[in-house]
């Protein structure tokens, strides 16, 4: 046993090793910039889907890559990449450098073992183990660069792979192309820093000097190097236009060989991006989860305008304007939190991204506002129409910069005229009518025929979804006909904004689906009932989060549940409900439905404002703790630090917002619901030049709740605040505790629809 002078001792060195131990730390992360902090391994692996992928790119650019392989965990790569031609989606052409000695069967795509690898935003290193080359990469925005180190003696080969199209090899450089879909085709024109020795196709696993142009699928070229220097570099630019104008672009990007050079201009890039939101104190993993978040918001959409012109797959046409043109933008993830984001930190891009829009609509065969728009065009995935509320959501926050006119109408056009049948792009049929009809659209019994032929015979009707997303839809297309003079649309839109109640049932407080005849469908189970994903009533969720799906009426929402004691109990009983089957049950029902807190999934879109509802109904205390909660046991500085698909941008901007302490809870509204911050102070710099700043004072892991707040100096007792307030700049201070102030913002509910 220690004596009391030993344990004095004791206690006074370990406290000086602590001492500097903290003063280490934070000597260390006030020398780290907000790049060093990103983690693009960062949600790798998940339970079941794929979260991320570690993507290599500058901000919201053309030129996206990342390593070719099954998942994290294989141990081989297919090949080196040159180009990601959509979010999650293939990647066109391939390299693959090899040790040869003009004996070699060489393939189409080498698969490698690989080892030290490290993944950078601006750059990419591996060692591929049994060629024992070194690969290093760096991405400028149309453009990039390997360095091929080769580590043996003797030639060095390279294989340059087309996936279908057409490929021309010289001594020092590459021409090919790629078909995609929808009559779109990739180019790409690539230069290597010395003449190759030998050059042609690539017939029966040798080269054919004497064919130096190939085409078909898996069409591919190689040519091997001789000499001393056992480097070789590779330069390249992509086009959506020509090869002529991938040449160009590289030839505008990138002037040398120098790999590093590029990295360190895309670093440079990826610091001045990042540090618009500026984060200090809190934990490291926390600032690692933040602005790895923050870095995903910037993966798409993607600028596809090359020296003002731009090719369009929704019109299969090239066209002229200087005014940047973006597309692989999955709106019915990106629209809740990633746009609003964008608004508040880049509104410039985001004016460009709602004018490219406009002419997406323009351009394809009707004129009706895009729901999934790709770098093939518009795929019409998931369902629902929200692209009006991004643009609403804007135009309600003061942004101008693009035709609303024109936004206004196509997205009405596509809510009227378009079929509202999920992953559909058909025309308004039957079960349009009978929507606008009766106000809601109809399922079908277990076992029931489809007949309706707009329908998705896999995604089915989704109908609660549907009639959810779609009031709000309406809601916002109200705002927007109220806001510009158009009274003859706006009752109308606000009468169909409330058309959710019709699907509502008192006695379970739940929506519950409804046939052609209006009755409820019953028996039934809000947990699995509506076959795979629940998709034919729901939609990848099920009816314990499409409860919740009201985001612009929350308050209409708590008095048809009975008021506030009743709401926070379902509330609370969203998070407590057990799964009621084995997780292998649940998850082969509910793939999508995964990061479950009793019902509530945190890896869905759907479920990203739950936890701030507590805001609406007296509890902002209790929306601190959950959201605290689910952070803390979901997102992660690590392989499987995200619980399920994060869709570019769409719930790293969840993050980015939470982190900061607060969320829009209803795009459309200018409005943001206060939760809990997670580092001392967080500074965000605004499109126009101002500051907005929380300082969350006494912050630690377990000080999450807010005892008070003052917003610039005078006394704040609401659980929100108005764009307004935030768009002037200002300090947003809070005290912090270990307990809940249970009375602080209770009597002052974030303001919800109502009509005019």
């Amino acid at each position: 046993m220690l004596s009391l002078k030993s344990f004095i001792l004791l206690s006074g060195a370990v406290a000086l090793f602590q001492g500097a131990v903290a003063q280490d730390q934070t000597t260390q992360s006030s020398d780290k910039s907000p790049v060093d902090y990103v983690n693009p391994y960062m949600g790798n692996i998940s339970h079941l889907l794929v979260p991320t992928f570690p993507t290599v790119h500058l901000p919201n650019s053309m030129l996206r890559v990342y390593p070719e392989r099954n998942d994290f965990t294989t141990d081989q790569l297919r090949g080196l990449p040159l180009v990601v031609t959509s979010h999650r989606g293939r990647s066109a052409f391939n390299l693959s450098p090899i040790h040869s000695d003009g004996k070699t069967t060489l393939k189409n795509v080498q698969l490698y073992a690989y080892d030290n690898e490290e993944i950078k935003p601006y750059h990419y290193g591996v060692s591929l183990l049994d060629e024992q080359i070194d690969v290093s990469y760096a991405p400028s925005h149309q453009s990039g660069i390997y360095a091929l180190d080769f580590q043996q003696d003797g030639d060095r080969t390279i294989v340059f792979n087309s996936g279908s199209g057409n490929v021309e090899v010289k001594a020092n450089h590459i021409i090919a192309s790629q078909e995609l879909q929808n009559n779109t085709t990739i180019y790409v024109y690539g230069e290597f820093d010395q003449k190759a020795k030998t050059f042609g196709a690539l017939t029966n696993g040798k080269i054919n000097s004497k064919q130096q142009k190939v085409s078909g699928k898996q069409a591919a070229v190689a040519l091997s190097f001789a000499g001393k220097n056992k480097s070789v570099h590779f330069r390249y630019g992509i086009s959506f236009i020509s090869a002529d104008q991938a040449k160009k672009n590289l030839q505008r990007e990138i002037k040398g060989f120098d790999v590093q050079q590029v990295a360190d201009a895309g670093r440079e890039i990826w610091n001045k991006t990042l540090s618009t939101v500026q984060v200090s104190g809190g934990q490291a993993d926390d600032r690692a989860v933040f602005y790895t978040s923050l870095y995903r918001c910037f993966e798409r959409p993607v600028n596809i305008s090359e020296d003002g012109r731009y090719f369009s797959a929704f019109d299969g046409q090239v066209h002229t304007d200087e005014r940047p043109f973006y597309t692989d933008d999955w709106i019915w993830d990106t629209y809740r939190a990633t746009h609003p984001l964008r608004l508040l930190i880049d509104e410039k891009v985001e004016a460009d991204v709602l004018q490219s829009y406009v002419r997406m609509a323009e351009q394809m065969d009707h004129f009706w506002m895009p729901t999934f728009p790709e770098i093939t065009g518009d795929s019409r995935r998931m369902n629902s129409n929200h692209g009006v509320v991004t643009v609403a959501d804007a135009y309600a926050k003061g942004l101008r910069g693009f035709d609303i006119e024109k936004a206004y109408e196509s997205g009405k056009r596509a809510v009227q005229e378009k079929t509202l049948a999920p992953w559909s792009a058909a025309p308004a049929g039957w079960l349009d009518q009978f929507y606008k009809d009766h106000g809601f659209i109809p399922a079908l019994y277990p076992g029931e025929e489809e007949t309706v032929p707009e329908v998705h015979r896999f995604e089915k009707r989704q109908p609660i979804a549907v009639t959810l997303g779609t009031s709000y839809d309406e809601w916002a297309l109200g705002q927007l006909a109220s806001n510009l003079g158009h009274h003859q649309d706006t009752a109308g839109f606000f009468k169909n904004a409330l058309n959710y109640r019709n699907l509502y049932k008192a006695d379970t407080k739940f929506f519950h689906p409804k046939d052609k005849n209006g009755k409820f469908i019953e028996p039934f189970d809000y947990r699995y009932d509506g076959g795979q994903g629940a998709r034919e009533y729901y939609g990848e969720n099920n009816g314990w989060v499409y409860r919740w799906d009201v985001p612009h009426n929350v308050q209409d929402l708590i008095e048809m549940m009975g008021g506030r004691d009743s709401f926070n109990y379902e509330l609370n009983r969203t998070f407590r409900e057990p799964l009621g089957k084995s997780k292998y049950d649940f998850y082969s029902k509910l793939p999508d439905h995964t990061g479950n807190v009793g019902q509530f999934s945190m890896a869905n879109e759907p479920s990203l404002h739950i936890p701030y509802l507590y805001n609406y109904s007296g509890q902002p205390w209790m929306s601190q703790k959950r959201i605290d909660d689910l952070i803390h046991q979901w997102f992660r500085n690590d392989l499987m630090g995200m619980p399920g698909d994060e869709d570019g941008g769409g719930m790293s901007a969840f993050l980015v917002f939470s982190m900061a302490g607060f969320y829009p809870v209803t795009p459309g509204l200018p409005v943001y619901t206060i939760g809990t911050p997670f580092f001392e102070i967080t500074t965000m710099t605004l499109s126009n030049g101002k500051q907005f700043t929380v300082n969350a004072k006494g912050r630690s892991e377990k000080n999450k709740y807010i005892q008070s707040a003052k917003l610039n100096g005078e006394t704040w007792s609401k659980p929100w605040f108005s764009h307004e307030d935030l768009a002037q700049g200002g300090v947003l201070e809070f005290e912090m505790g270990d307990r809940p102030n249970r009375t602080w913002g209770a009597d002052t509910p974030p303001p919800s629809f109502k009509m005019p």
